[in-house]
Parts: structure tokens; sequence; C-alpha cells
């Protein structure tokens, strides 16, 4: 069965002031909640099994998929109303929820991409070693992933700071899509409750494998702040109004 996470406990503070009042998986672009854009892409690939963490108005975002009764899916909520888990953490609190054997997709509730789900998911299970994948491109951003020639996680590097953690090698941008390897589960018991996932990747990437998946043609918005909604609003229209319609190479 396919299993996907998607992260909507953000306080979506840049997307002030409709966050005033909502969740940022509320936020509609192209008639429609960020959350169902991405419900419906995970539906479209074959995911059956989904967990939606909240936070920010979490009682939106549990009555929105009760009125719609979960989209046909099977949707699980973990709670962060206590507190804001960041990513890693909000993985940690929801392995639980887990088929324990099978890679779990991450998706970001405000990325919009003509990614094909299906193929990303294809690539990370191919694999004959046990790794974890993110999704990548080469794309300006303040923040770089470093990778070697086998595409493998070596590193990160502010361009702005200069700061650098681990080596540097092949720049390339980060999509908020991944892959979570369930084998690296066990090494998250000693971690803190709250912290971010790509500190966690690239504390284990020495001794455990994460590979960059470089999606060909990817076209992607990160929607995060009000003056890419109407960016988004013109995505959805030229990359997905039909969900089927993802780009094959």
């Amino acid at each position: 069965m396919k299993q996907a996470m998607i992260f909507a406990a953000g306080l979506g503070t840049r997307l002030k002031p409709l966050t005033d009042t909502m969740p940022k998986a509320l936020v509609r672009v192209g008639g429609q909640p960020l959350l169902w854009h991405v419900i419906q892409k995970l539906k479209a690939a074959g995911y059956e099994f989904l967990v939606v963490n909240v936070h920010h108005f979490a009682e939106q975002i549990v009555d929105y998929l009760k009125a719609n009764d979960n989209f046909g899916l099977d949707i699980r909520i973990s709670d962060e109303t206590d507190g804001l888990l960041e990513t890693g953490g909000g993985i940690k609190k929801a392995l639980p929820f887990f088929d324990s054997s099978e890679p779990i997709l991450i998706h970001n509730v405000d990325i919009l991409s003509n990614l094909d789900l299906s193929k990303t998911t294809d690539f990370g299970t191919s694999v004959k070693s046990v790794e974890s994948v993110v999704v990548v491109s080469q794309r300006r951003t303040k923040r770089y992933l470093q990778f070697d020639d086998e595409m493998r996680l070596i590193g990160w590097k502010n361009i702005e700071t200069g700061e650098v953690k681990g080596r540097e090698g092949r720049p390339l941008a980060f999509s908020g899509i991944h892959i979570f390897h369930p084998s690296l589960a066990p090494l998250m018991e000693d971690w803190p409750d709250r912290f971010p996932i790509m500190d966690f990747y690239l504390k284990v990437c020495a001794d455990h494998v994460i590979r960059g998946f470089e999606a060909p043609n990817l076209q992607l918005l990160d929607v995060g702040k009000l003056d890419t909604l109407e960016q988004a609003n013109i995505f959805i229209e030229t990359n997905m109004n039909n969900v089927n319609n993802i780009i094959h190479e």
C-alpha cells in the first residue's frame, strides 16, 4: 500500500492576513484549497493511506476532511496542537500511523508541481540498497543541498552567509518532496521531539544513503507568500487542472 504524509501544520505567517483566520492548507488557489490539490495529486498516483499533521486552526482541516469523506481515502490526523514539531519531529510523531516496512512519501502542502509522484516512488523503491530520496531541481534558492557524482547527499550550503554543513558538491534545490525510508526510523529515537528533517538527513547521510532525484522538466511553485497566489492560479491553469496530466519522460 502506498502511504504518504502531508505537512499541513505550519503557521503560514507569510500568507497573512489570510492565515489570521484559516490554516495555510485551506488557502485557495485555482478555486480549491492547497490541501485539495496535494490530496488529489497523491490519489491520482495511487496513494491510499495519508497522514496529515495539523496545528494552526487544526479543527478547520479536520472538519474539511470530514466534510469531504476523506476524499475516499484512509486519512489520519497527526495532532500537533500542543506545539509545532517542525518537519523532522512531525515525521517522528506520525511514524506509529505507518506501515514500518514501507517507504513514506512526504509532501509539503504549499508545493505545487507537475512531478510524477508515481515515478518518484518507483525510483525510491527500485534501488537495491536501503535509501531515502529527496526530490531536487536546478533552480535558484538561498540554500542548496550538495550531492556527489552518484547523487548522494553529502552536505548543505547557504550561499548568502557562506555557511556549509557537511561537504560541498553539486548544488541542487530541495523541492519539499521526499521519500522517508523506514530503516531510518530507529535513528530518530534519540532526537528531540522537535527538529528539522534536513538536519536529520545531513547528520545520517554519511552512513545511510540519502539520494537526490532530479526530476526531468520539473515545474514547481512554493505557495508561501501573498505575491505567489496569482502565480499559483496561473500555475494551476497550465499544469494541474487535470491531475492525471502528469509529465512522463
